[in-house]
């Protein structure tokens, strides 16, 4: 494919991958006037968000598997379609049970779409030239991430709009990615004989889904240490036994765990869950930071976050462009982690006085850190693993930092909230202010009802705890940097994953293909460069 065709085939995977994150973002800011609408319990809340976080991590193992079994410009499709119908429903939820069915469909038709993007993109585009097209990726990731929860924000404080809009705002996104890909994207219908493992998938799923339920409530709605724990880990942990037992003796499994022989898949995936961990910690208890220490609207809230999405932005466009003109990626891998580490170690030392113009320069180094990170981690992993596996690699490594997201959220913001709690004790005593029950509760505060003294407290407690909450996601980030260092750097192939596809299945045939050598003004010197015709046996 020419560069004009790539271009026009991921307009519609872009549209696809906003409306994605889209979904588990855009609420943040209408949950309260969502559930209070609803008149819905404090449990509710909870679930309104995790439903759809959990469907979507859940769910992202069995579409890579789809991916290489079905046509899988028809998946993403169906993915787009499942979620309109869910946004659709959303809207015009009138309680809130069918609002969390909804979101499960929701997040059904994300994890579809955070799996294929990538899985699509590798099909149609050779690992060299990928490279120059993540930073596309990137800044959609980036955008949907940290304007979610803006867009969503003025939608409720708009009066002829309201909440409603937070979800049908993506519906034509949606439809409009359904059209594009139908004209722009041009893949080859594989037809073969298929078995889908669902014992595996069931038990991939169930199990995942127990961890992530213990993962987002625990230290909320039960304590850490709790027969609630125990059960749901001891849960989790049987299943993902057991799906481990049934995969290994499956003849398609849904996770192949030959992949995890592959030493660059294996540290790729340690790398993308430690990735996780950072990215979605800045983006979603910096947002808290903004709003009640330094007391911004959430308008503005979204704004001051743009030196990370421009952090981002520009080392993943530049680092991508970079590896495709040179082919050496694993230099920006080891940069990006030793640059995220930094950013995290830096953003530890903040408070509520710390100011604007230092704080930019921190959440610029970590968005620079992850954006070179995130996708050349993906492209790695892609590189050096068979066609016919594209999917699952890159589907486990997009479950994993999906995982390090959802445990690294509820972790950190536990050890937030614990913090909080110590401070405005401490900050209350201190004052002569009686404490009410130890100053410990799990209500985010409304600043703009709280009297100055209380008010002075609690945005000292936030601006503290968020900076520890950073010094515990450092070594997390350095953890990510020695996984890194042991990849080891292999040259970028020039054919495209359809191409390596039909190499393969030549071979498992017997039958000659032809190879097609580097399109004109495409880099060359890879042994999978040159053109001809190569003779390939069943042996």
């Amino acid at each position: 494919m020419s560069n004009r065709q790539i271009l026009q085939a991921m307009s519609g995977l872009m549209a696809g991958m906003f409306v994605a994150i889209l979904a588990g973002t855009v609420v943040a800011n209408a949950l309260p006037r969502i559930i209070a609408d609803l008149g819905a319990s404090q449990s509710s809340y909870t679930w309104v968000v995790t439903s759809e976080l959990l469907a979507m991590t859940a769910t992202v193992p069995l579409w890579g598997k789809l991916a290489d079994l079905f046509n899988q410009k028809l998946l993403l499709q169906l993915s787009l379609g499942l979620f309109v119908v869910g946004s659709l429903v959303a809207g015009f939820s009138q309680d809130v049970g069918t609002l969390i069915v909804s979101r499960v469909i929701q997040g059904v038709g994300a994890g579809g779409l955070t799996a294929l993007a990538q899985i699509v993109m590798a099909a149609i585009i050779p690992p060299r030239r990928l490279g120059k097209y993540a930073g596309i990726f990137g800044a959609v990731f980036a955008v949907g991430t940290v304007a979610g929860p803006l867009i969503g924000g003025v939608l409720v404080d708009t009066s002829w709009l309201g909440w409603r809009w937070c979800f049908f705002v993506g519906v034509p996104f949606a439809l409009a990615g359904i059209v594009l890909l139908q004209r722009t994207l041009k893949l080859p219908t594989v037809r073969r004989k298929v078995r889908i493992d669902w014992l595996g998938a069931f038990l991939i799923v169930a199990g995942v889904c127990a961890l992530l339920i213990w993962s987002s409530l625990a230290g909320n709605t039960f304590d850490w240490a709790s027969w609630q724990t125990a059960a749901l880990v001891a849960t989790g942990v049987v299943l993902l036994s057991a799906a481990v037992y049934v995969e290994s003796r499956a003849a398609e499994p849904i996770i192949p765990l030959d992949i995890f022989r592959n030493r660059t898949v294996t540290l790729t995936t340690l790398a993308s869950f430690f990735v996780g961990i950072a990215m979605f910690a800045g983006t979603v208890f910096l947002s808290q930071y903004f709003q009640i220490s330094l007391g911004k609207s959430p308008t503005v809230a979204g704004l001051m976050s743009l030196p990370l999405i421009g952090g981002l932005l520009v080392s993943s466009t530049v680092a991508g462009q970079i590896i495709s003109a040179t082919g050496k990626w694993k230099i920006y891998l080891i940069a990006g982690a030793v640059v995220m580490t930094a950013g995290l170690g830096l953003l530890s030392t903040i408070d509520a006085d710390t100011h604007f113009g230092l704080l930019s320069v921190y959440m610029a180094f970590m968005g620079i850190g992850v954006g070179m990170l995130m996708q050349n981690l993906v492209l790695a992993a892609q590189n050096d693993v068979p066609a016919h596996e594209l999917g699952a690699a890159t589907s486990v490594l997009s479950f994993f930092r999906s995982l390090g997201g959802t445990v690294g959220t509820s972790v950190l913001g536990a050890v937030l909230a614990n913090r909080v709690a110590d401070e405005i004790s401490r900050g209350l005593t201190e004052k002569g202010i009686p404490v009410a029950g130890g100053g410990h509760g799990s209500a985010v505060p409304d600043m703009t009802k709280l009297p100055e003294p209380m008010k002075d407290v609690i945005e000292h407690a936030y601006g503290i705890a968020t900076g520890d909450l950073f010094l515990v996601a450092t070594p997390f980030a350095f953890l990510g940097l020695l996984a890194v260092l042991f990849i080891k750097e292999k040259p970028l192939k020039t054919t495209s994953g359809m191409e390596r596809l039909a190499t393969e299945d030549a071979a498992a045939d017997g039958t000659p293909v032809t190879v097609p050598g580097p399109r004109g003004g495409e880099p060359a010197g890879t042994p999978d460069g040159a053109a001809g015709t190569v003779g390939l046996r069943k042996d």
